[in-house]
C-alpha cells in the first residue's frame, strides 16, 4: 500500500538524524512531568514517526485517488451557506475519524500533544496528494493553535504547576469545537482596495457602553472562510494622515463567530457570506467574500495590537504555505520522472536525454533544498514559541535560569524571522517553476488535462500570491538585512570579513565554497548600504547640521530611505536564500557525511546564481 512519508527518505532524514527532538520534545512534555505524557525522547519520536506515517498512508491512499474527482467539483453557495463537493466531505470525515485536527493541542484540551513540526511535515504530505485539501486542513487545528497561543500571550491561560498542565483558556469551548471537527476558522485580512496594505484596512471595530465589540464591514478572499470562527483585522483607533505605518498602529484583532449552534438546521447566522470565489485551481477549498454588520466580537490582546497579532499567525501560515508547496514539488517531480521513465522518444526513454535528465535533478535538488529550509524555519519558530509559552507559565520573574531562557528564545525567533520570508518566496516560486517543468517533460499531453500535471500548475500559481506575495517577502527580507546592519555594522563588517577570508583559505572545500555564496550576499548588502546611506547624506543637506547625527544613526525610515534598495529586493532574497540554504546544507553534510552530495548538487546551482545576482546588484 502507497504511503507518501515512507517513499521519501529525504523527508524521513529530518525525522531521523537531522532534527535535535531533545529540547522540542521536552518542552512539549513539560519536560516528561505530566500525568499522562510520554516518559522519554525516543517514546515521543516513535509516537511521531506512527503519525507521520498514517498521515503519509491516508494522503496516499484516501485524498490522491480523488484528485480527478476534487478539481472537477465545487463549493456552491446555497441560501448563504457554503455546500462542500462530496468527495471533499468524505475527506474530512475521514480526517475527522482519525482525530488530526487536534493533533498540535495539548492533551488537556482533547489533543495529541504533537509538536507543531509534525504538523508542518504532514502538511508536505497532504499537500502532496491535493493541495487544496492541506489548505482547508490547515484552518482546523491551525486555527485552533492560533486561539491557545492569543490566550497565553494576553494572560487569558492559567496554569497548573504539578503535575504541569492548562487549567483554563479563554477559548476553551471554540478550540473544543474544532478539535471535535465540528468546526474551523479563518483569518479575515483582505478588503476591497486593500491587500498587502493593511494599513488601508476600513472594517470598524466599535464598543458600546457596556464594553461589548461590534465588527462592521467586509472581507475578501477568505481561505475557509465560510467556517464558524473568524480571526478579523479591524480598525478601532483613528489614523492620522494616510500613512499607511501610522494607519497600522489602529488596528485590533477580533475573534467573530460567524453563527451560533452547529447543525446547518439550527444556525442562527451573526455575519453572511456574501460571494464564493470561482478560481483557477485550489477547487477543493472554498474561497469566499463576508460580511459583518455589527456582528458581536471578541477582542483578542489589547486595543491597537491587531497588526502585530497578526503578524504572529502569518509567520506560522507562511511557514506551512513552505511545505504545501513542498508537497506539490514533490508531486509535480515524482509525476514528470515517472512519464519521463516511460516514454520512448529517439531510440531511448526520455529521462535518459541529458536535458531531461538535468530538468529532474534540478528538480530533485530544488526540492532537497526547499524541505532544507523548511523543517530549519518549522524549528525555530516552534522552539520561540515553546520557550515564550514555558516562561510564561513556569518560569517566575526573578527565577535565575530566566534570562538564559529569554536569550535562548529570542536567538530562536531571530532565526525563524530571517528565513520565514525566504521560504515562503523560494518554495512558492519554485512550485509554479517544478509545475512548469513537469509540463514541458510531459510535452504535448502535459497541457491536456489528462495527465494532471496543467492541474499541478493551476494550483501553484496561489503560492506566490497569498499569505503575502513573493514581493511583500522580498521587501521584508531587505528591510529586516538592512536594519541590522544600521545596528550592528560592525558585527557585519567582521562576518564579512570572516566570509572572504574562509572563501580563500577554508581547509574543506565545501566550506571555501558556501563562504564564496555567504560573501556575494553579505557584499551586495554592503552595496545596497552604501547606495542608502548615499541617499539619506544627500538629503541632510537640506536640514539643519545639527540634526544630523541623530538622522545617519537612528532616524531610519525603512519606507522613506531604502528606496535605493526595493528595486533589487526580489535579487536579495534569492541570493540570502541560497546562502541560508547553502549554511544548512554544510551543517548538515559536516554531521552526516551522506548529506555531502545533496550540498554539492545544490552549490552547482548556487554558486553561478549567487555570482549573478550579486553582479546586477553591484
Amino acid at each position: 500500500m502507497a504511503n507518501f512519508f515512507e517513499d521519501n527518505q529525504d523527508c524521513k532524514y529530518y525525522l531521523e538524524k537531522w532534527i535535535d527532538w531533545e529540547p522540542l520534545v521536552r518542552f512539549t512534555e513539560y519536560d516528561f512531568k505530566a500525568e499522562d505524557g510520554f516518559t522519554s525522547v525516543e517514546e515521543a519520536v516513535e509516537f511521531y514517526r506512527d503519525i507521520l506515517h498514517l498521515v503519509g498512508k491516508f494522503s496516499a491512499n484516501e485524498i490522491a485517488p480523488r484528485v480527478e474527482e476534487i478539481d472537477a467539483s465545487k463549493h456552491e453557495l446555497r441560501d448563504g451557506v457554503v455546500v462542500a463537493p462530496e468527495p471533499v466531505q468524505q475527506i474530512f470525515d475521514g480526517i475527522k475519524e482519525l482525530d488530526l485536527h487536534g493533533m498540535c493541542l495539548p492533551r488537556e484540551l482533547g489533543g495529541m500533544n504533537c509538536p507543531l513540526l509534525i504538523y508542518y511535515m504532514n502538511s508536505e504530505l497532504i499537500g502532496r496528494a491535493e493541495t487544496a485539501v492541506m489548505s482547508h486542513h490547515s484552518f482546523h487545528g491551525g486555527i485552533a493553535m492560533a486561539m491557545l497561543m492569543y490566550s497565553i500571550l494576553e494572560g487569558s491561560t492559567k496554569y497548573q504547576v504539578d503535575p504541569p498542565k492548562i487549567v483554563e483558556t479563554r477559548f476553551a469551548d471554540q478550540i473544543a469545537d474544532i478539535a471535535r471537527g465540528d468546526a474551523w476558522g479563518s483569518m479575515d485580512i483582505t478588503e476591497p482596495d486593500a491587500g498587502s496594505d493593511m494599513g488601508a484596512l476600513r472594517c470598524k471595530g466599535e464598543q458600546d457602553a457596556d464594553g461589548n465589540w461590534y465588527v462592521t464591514g467586509q472581507k475578501i478572499f477568505i481561505t475557509s472562510g465560510h467556517g464558524k470562527y473568524h480571526f478579523v483585522v479591524a480598525r478601532t483607533e483613528k489614523s492620522k494622515g494616510d500613512d499607511s505605518f501610522e494607519g497600522l498602529k489602529g488596528l485590533s484583532l477580533f475573534l467573530v463567530p460567524a453563527y451560533e449552534g452547529n447543525g446547518v438546521g439550527d444556525r442562527k447566522w451573526l455575519a453572511s457570506i456574501e460571494g464564493l470565489e470561482k478560481k483557477m485551481g485550489h477547487h477543493g477549498s472554498a474561497t469566499v467574500s463576508a460580511q459583518f454588520d455589527r456582528t458581536p466580537a471578541m477582542l483578542v490582546g489589547q486595543r491597537g495590537d491587531g497588526f502585530k497579532l497578526m503578524l504572529l499567525l502569518m509567520n506560522t501560515a507562511r511557514i506551512a504555505v513552505g511545505f504545501e508547496s513542498l508537497g506539490l514539488c514533490e508531486s509535480a517531480y515524482r509525476l514528470a520522472k515517472e512519464y519521463a521513465a516511460q516514454r520512448p522518444s529517439m531510440g531511448k526513454m526520455i529521462d535518459r536525454h541529458e536535458m531531461i535528465a538535468g530538468y529532474l535533478e534540478d528538480m530533485e535538488t530544488d526540492i532537497q533544498a526547499i524541505r532544507a529550509l523548511s523543517v530549519y524555519a518549522g524549528y525555530h519558530e516552534e522552539m520561540a514559541q515553546k520557550l515564550r509559552m514555558h516562561l510564561y507559565a513556569f518560569v517566575d520573574e526573578d527565577a535565575p535560569e530566566r534570562k538564559e531562557l529569554e536569550r535562548k528564545q529570542k536567538e530562536h525567533q531571530q532565526k525563524s524571522r530571517a528565513v520565514t520570508p525566504l521560504l515562503k518566496y523560494f518554495a512558492s516560486e519554485s512550485a509554479v517553476e517544478i509545475a512548469r517543468r513537469a509540463i514541458q517533460i510531459h510535452g504535448g499531453v502535459g497541457y491536456t488535462t489528462e495527465y494532471g500535471a496543467e492541474k499541478l500548475m493551476r494550483d501553484a500559481l496561489v503560492f506566490p500570491i497569498y499569505e503575502g506575495t513573493s514581493q511583500i517577502q522580498s521587501l521584508m527580507a531587505m528591510k529586516d538585512n538592512l536594519m541590522r546592519v544600521m545596528k550592528q555594522p560592525q558585527t557585519f563588517l567582521r562576518e564579512m570579513a570572516s566570509a572572504r577570508t574562509r572563501s580563500l583559505t577554508g581547509r574543506d572545500e565545501m566550506s571555501r565554497r558556501v563562504a564564496k555564496v555567504q560573501f556575494y550576499c553579505l557584499d551586495a548588502i554592503k552595496h545596497l548600504i552604501v547606495k542608502v546611506a548615499a541617499a539619506k547624506v544627500k538629503d541632510l543637506r537640506h536640514r539643519p547640521m545639527g540634526s544630523w547625527w541623530m538622522k545617519l544613526s537612528k532616524d531610519w525610515d525603512p519606507k522613506r530611505d531604502f528606496a535605493p534598495a526595493m528595486l533589487h529586493a526580489e535579487r536579495l532574497t534569492i541570493l540570502l536564500t541560497d546562502k541560508a540554504i547553502a549554511e544548512i546544507l554544510l551543517d548538515q553534510a559536516t554531521r552526516h557525511p551522506e548529506r555531502r552530495e545533496v550540498l554539492v548538487r545544490f552549490l552547482e546551482r548556487a554558486e553561478p546564481r549567487a555570482q549573478y545576482m550579486h553582479n546586477v546588484i553591484t
